[in-house]
């Protein structure tokens, strides 16, 4: 076999397993999860890396998804990917100036009756009580800082 021919072949099985390659890449990507398994929290402390699958599962925590997803006056689905009610924090837990006789971020969903007089946490706040809250009672997770917030 001659140099040139031995380069034609190199090219041609070359160009065949790039098709090959790009082919099995497309058609067969992975199915994304239905919820988040880990999530990366931008905050001014520094990042916070929240693993779902290690908080949900029964193998290491087991909690329900309404016990950090809570809704004072609706009971929730086990599974948040089933009720459409579940909320991500800052959803609510937010700190946001309303203008007078326009309808801010609560009244969205309740009436003025329903929030007035009602201090709402921001969600640092929220989530460093529930939290660290939960870390220090069942002894299952950092409760300092840099335990949590990496720079």
């Amino acid at each position: 076999m001659t140099p040139k021919q031995e380069f034609k072949l190199a090219y041609a099985l070359a160009g065949i397993l790039f098709v090959v390659g790009i082919f099995s890449y497309a058609a067969y990507s992975a199915e994304p999860p239905e919820e988040p398994l880990r999530i990366m929290y931008q905050t001014v402390a520094g990042k916070v890396l929240f693993d779902h699958k290690a908080h949900f599962s029964a193998e290491h925590f087991g909690i329900d998804c309404q016990d950090c997803h809570h809704h004072p006056h609706q009971k929730k689905s086990r599974y948040p990917h089933d009720d459409p009610n579940m909320r991500a924090c800052v959803d609510c837990h937010q700190v946001v100036e309303e203008e007078p006789g326009v309808p801010g971020t609560c009244f969205q969903c309740h009436g003025i009756d329903k929030v007035e007089g009602i201090e709402m946490s921001k969600s640092s706040d929220a989530a460093h009580g529930q939290c660290i809250g939960c870390h220090d009672e069942y002894e299952a997770g950092p409760v300092d800082c840099n335990g949590c917030h990496v720079l």
